[in-house]
């Protein structure tokens, strides 16, 4: 993609500001005029925001000046603020509702984006870019120009946008154990979010998932906590390395090619009765703060700039109500010094229904310690609501201070009011080559090879390259949509191959085998078929289909149809392989005597050609379960060291495979 870049910057004194612009054209494109015309009209809008930056009326603005000290600018800034700009820096709002106008009333500290949420459909980086900045300048023009920020989901890679790098999700990246794969995979995650102008991420996930009936289990890297505090390396990789003697707890971003990251969900979500979804935690102190907290004090050390908190409960109370929890530990004795915000509508989940009482829940969540409130769409209720309790002397002024010194501390570190607009610098970042290769890499190291062959002295793979005749069937062999999961454009995912871009399964075996080798598709066939065909081997590809959270939970965990119907039918005629594509531990103890080869790929993203370099031996396997695999839900919950613990395929396991040469 060819782009110009420009870069700004200030110099500030009490007497003048001065405004400096570089610009180097890198290449001509049929683009260049419109792309000039954006890059004067932001170098006037730029220029404009900067004259007024330091001396408004005569009077320097300290706030303004980035040689001040950030606690000066921080208590000078406030000092200016009325109660309504305070409580308009704790409100976040979606997207669709953020208008300038809006923005500028009621004085909006942040913004998200839900999945499905785009300016436009298959919107371009560049559409990104121009939807958040006319946000911003709605923020730039309030009174004191405080600028907002602007948070999405992009918890496997930039998951919302079209054309981004879908990553495996956390279930598979688990499997690898590698610190410095994730870390990578967060730098160029971070990347991607700002090529669209966005600063800040709601990721990464921490929970320690403890029953695979969850629906977001595949959101979490592992059973075992210590691995889940390994992955926190994801953090440095998001925002940045943490300077030598960075002080602890204190939030830190490093450039204008991180983002703020978000630990979540504070605390427990993945040990709920039953994995229901946002359901009750039962478990006493040694257990919560030695399984589910673990890595919060890993994340807080790398210096995470934000947590999100849970919908579920801790013995009862509502972790969004947890004033002990949230204010006394996190806050307290972790020494946490960026800001808390609550998940969507969850202030509103305190009660039961949710809103039954909507004046309580604000006062309780608030009072608990919640500093931004993901409102996200009634945002006049709750202005009204938390302004109301505040002039009550419900919620002391005090709080109100808090949370606001804490969101605009991750703002000065993220250099928000120097930098506040994005531009076009990073646009080509997105769903870059250099980051699909990371994603293929991420794929061939999260599979875990768990059955290969009959016998052990007749292994099936690695698959020959050369072959007159293969089969490939199943529901999930040709399905991008599938291949990706939840959290993948829609909330819920889809289905298909046009969601975005990125390369099936079916598609990698045919690039991956030798031009002489047919290969032949077919989704369901029926055993005569597959016996009429004489195939030499077969790939059955099957699976769960996409959910996300409650949608996702399962009493049941089985492969989705017809897939025990394509097992039975292909691999009770031909030599195969069965690839399961899932957000978690299946029932296969009914079809693992028919099946020659089992393979866990869990929920691969954009870049199949990883699953199809480690079947044909370009790769070895090298993934071992970083969850237990049951035998029967019965069992369930079942997690290593559990005193009767009797897995189809244990914590650990994994068969290697070595790379084949000349295959």
């Amino acid at each position: 993609m060819c782009i110009n870049t420009h870069r700004y910057w200030y110099t500030y004194s009490q007497q003048n500001c001065l405004f400096q612009s570089r610009s180097s054209t890198n290449c001509l494109s049929r683009r260049h005029n419109t792309m000039r015309r954006y890059s004067i009209s932001m170098k006037v809008f730029v220029l404009f925001c900067c004259l007024w930056a330091v001396i408004v009326d005569g009077e320097y603005l300290k706030y303004k000046d980035p040689k001040q000290p950030m606690v000066t600018r921080i208590k000078d800034l406030m000092n200016r603020m009325t109660l309504e700009e305070k409580i308009g820096q704790m409100t976040q709002i979606e997207r669709y509702l953020a208008s300038a106008d809006v923005m500028k009333q009621y004085f909006i500290g942040s913004v998200l984006s839900v999945p499905g949420s785009v300016p436009a459909p298959k919107a371009t980086a560049e559409d990104w870019i121009n939807a958040v900045n006319e946000i911003q300048k709605g923020a730039l023009s309030t009174r004191l120009g405080i600028p907002m920020i602007y948070g999405i989901d992009a918890v496997h890679g930039h998951n919302n946008v079209y054309n981004a790098t879908i990553f495996p999700h956390n279930i598979g990246l688990g499997v690898t154990r590698d610190r410095d794969l994730v870390k990578r995979i967060g730098a160029a995650t971070a990347l991607e979010v700002r090529a669209t102008g966005i600063p800040y991420t709601f990721a990464p996930s921490i929970a320690v998932c403890r029953d695979p009936r969850w629906g977001r289990c595949y959101e979490s890297y592992s059973e075992d906590h210590k691995i889940v505090r390994t992955m926190t390396e994801i953090i440095p990789g998001l925002q940045g390395d943490l300077p030598a003697n960075f002080r602890k707890g204190v939030p830190f971003v490093g450039g204008k090619s991180n983002v703020a990251a978000c630990a979540k969900h504070f605390v427990g979500d993945g040990g709920t009765v039953g994995g229901i979804d946002a359901n009750n935690t039962v478990i006493n102190s040694n257990g919560l703060y030695g399984i589910h907290m673990s890595a919060y004090y890993d994340s807080i050390i790398k210096g995470v700039s934000t947590v999100m908190v849970s919908y579920s409960s801790w013995n009862g109370v509502k972790m969004h109500a947890h004033r002990d929890l949230v204010t006394g530990f996190l806050k307290g004795k972790l020494k946490f010094r960026g800001f808390v915000i609550s998940d969507w509508q969850g202030i509103d989940r305190i009660t039961s229904p949710p809103h039954a009482n909507y004046t309580y829940s604000v006062q309780a969540g608030v009072s608990a310690g919640i500093d931004m409130v993901m409102v996200p769409t009634n945002y006049t209720e709750f202005i009204d609501t938390l302004t109301q309790l505040v002039k009550d002397s419900v919620i002391p002024m005090s709080r109100i201070d808090d949370a606001v010194k804490r969101i605009l501390r991750v703002k000065f570190t993220m250099g928000l009011f120097e930098n506040p607009l994005a531009d076009l610098s990073l646009v080509n970042q997105l769903g870059s080559q250099e980051h699909r290769e990371l994603a293929r890499e991420a794929v061939r190291k999260s599979l875990v090879l768990l059955k290969n062959g009959k016998s052990a002295s007749q292994p099936l793979l690695p698959l020959p390259k050369k072959a007159p005749k293969i089969l490939v069937a199943g529901s999930h062999a040709d399905n991008l949509g599938y291949q990706c999961g939840g959290w993948t454009i829609e909330w819920q995912g889809a289905a298909g191959n046009d969601l975005t871009v990125g390369t099936t399964i079916l598609s990698a075996i045919k690039k991956t085998v030798d031009p002489s080798t047919q290969v032949v598709y077919q989704q369901n066939p029926d055993a005569n078929f597959v016996k009429s065909n004489e195939f030499d081997y077969a790939v059955v590809v099957v699976g769960e289909v996409p959910y996300a959270e409650i949608l996702g939970d399962s009493t049941n965990l089985t492969i989705t149809d017809p897939g025990p119907s394509t097992i039975n039918n292909v691999c009770g005629a031909v030599k195969c392989v069965v690839v399961v594509v899932s957000g978690r531990p299946v029932v296969l103890e009914p079809y693992v005597d028919k099946i020659d080869a089992l393979v866990a790929a869990w929920l691969p993203g954009t870049e199949g050609q990883g699953v199809a370099d480690v079947l044909f031996g370009d790769y070895g396997f090298t993934g071992k379960l970083a969850r237990t695999w049951f035998k029967s839900v019965d069992q369930l919950p079942l997690n290593v060291g559990d005193r009767h613990y009797d897995p189809l395929f244990p914590f650990g396991f994994g068969l290697t495979t070595q790379p084949v040469k000349m295959n």
